[in-house]
């Protein structure tokens, strides 16, 4: 049976027969919806019954919520293209999308449950969804994927790291769970990242007769960055204020830079499907950039805003520049952005400069707006892209 062909014997709802599909919409939703509830506790109205506080509730409902379900989304997509093997459709994907929102709600309401029950059900998702993935590449043979195979099985002990800090009287916002988690989502980004973003840019350089092409991905160069990035990374999880981290993530910026500028993104001015590829990225050596020197010179760059040059910045432009683009392939639509899709592109970069600025603004004001900006980013994706991931692919 080909993959079409079991996708077609699926008689229930377009929604579940594809991965892609219910990750990329009810994360975009749960990334809106979050944002909303948080604004809201910001203002001291009121605050969600959970056992995080008011920010490390944030920052948990951002990386091991929305940046969780992409991530499935994304896996349950391209591991069958990786391994040549069946995708995950159907109930089997339905009961994965279930233990995600059931872990959402779990954080969401943990004050009014015994701790390990909390736990248990946050992460019953990813561990099943390691496992999955595990299956397809060992089955697969296709022993090159089990490096984001190991970056997912991190992320996953990223998020038990950071229940077990709450649960300890620690400030999760700020402890080692939350590096983990963020330090894993970065080498996602080099890793994949420096796959598709060549690779697409230089499909669409080629089908407008451009001679001056990418070099091609995963050269010695890419290693040698990606081994740099690791190190740096590395050693910021384990000491996030010593001075030599912060001089080894100045070189990785450095490093990623260079990396990036071997791409020809400025070449695709034209076409933002193909250029917010290339913004998300560069978010990647500005965050390294700015909490080298954040941890260097604090007086001059609080580490706050450096961070959100990664979460809002990296992770949250790369991850909607990629839904957008899977969504509008694998539905049957042409890869073009419009002006719905470009819109969506603004305000997650403005969200994410925003905030960065906000660092060093006095007041809520610019807090507001950046919050409003990522709002307008991730409803707008699921208000102009539901109808496309509810629906039958397009003949």
């Amino acid at each position: 049976m080909t993959s079409a062909e079991l996708i077609r014997r699926w008689q229930g709802p377009a929604l579940f027969s594809y991965g892609f599909r219910p990750f990329f919409l009810f994360g975009a939703l749960w990334a809106g919806l979050a944002m909303i509830i948080w604004i809201v506790a910001l203002t001291g109205t009121a605050a969600p019954p959970s056992r995080f506080d008011p920010i490390s509730w944030h920052a948990h409902a951002f990386l091991f919520g929305y940046l969780g379900a992409v991530i499935a989304g994304f896996l349950l997509t391209a591991v069958p293209n990786w391994t040549g093997r069946l995708p995950v459709v159907g109930w089997p994907l339905t009961a994965l999308f279930l233990l995600w929102l059931a872990g959402r709600l779990a954080v969401l309401a943990s004050a009014r449950m015994p701790f390990a029950l909390a736990v248990i059900i946050d992460l019953a998702f990813p561990v099943l969804l390691s496992l999955v993935i595990l299956r397809e590449i060992v089955a697969g043979k296709n022993w090159r994927n089990l490096f984001v195979l190991a970056l997912l099985v991190v992320f996953t002990i990223a998020n038990l790291v950071f229940h077990l800090e709450a649960h300890w009287g620690d400030y999760p916002a700020e402890g080692l769970g939350l590096r983990l988690a963020v330090g894993a989502a970065i080498m996602m980004i080099g890793l994949i990242g420096g796959r598709i973003i060549p690779s697409f840019t230089r499909n669409w350089l080629v089908q407008h007769k451009r001679a001056d092409l990418p070099v091609p991905p995963m050269r010695k160069l890419d290693k040698l960055v990606l081994l740099t990035s690791i190190g740096a990374l590395s050693a910021w999880v384990v000491f996030p204020d010593a001075r030599l981290t912060g001089v080894a993530l100045i070189i990785m910026g450095v490093a990623q830079a260079l990396r990036l500028s071997r791409w020809k993104g400025h070449l695709t001015t034209s076409e933002p499907l193909v250029t917010i590829l290339h913004v998300g990225y560069l978010f990647v050596p500005l965050g390294a950039l700015a909490m080298g020197l954040a941890i260097i010179r604090p007086d001059i760059l609080p580490v706050p805003p450096a961070m959100h040059l990664w979460l809002a910045g990296a992770i949250g432009t790369m991850t909607l520049a990629v839904t957008t683009r899977a969504t509008l392939g694998h539905t049957g639509h042409g890869l073009h952005a419009d002006w719905a899709t470009t819109a969506i592109y603004g305000a997650i970069i403005g969200s994410a400069l925003v905030r960065f600025i906000a660092g060093f603004w006095p007041g809520h004001l610019l807090f507001d707006a950046a919050g409003l900006l990522w709002c307008a980013a991730f409803l707008g994706f699921a208000v102009a892209y539901g109808p496309k991931l509810l629906r039958a692919r397009k003949a």
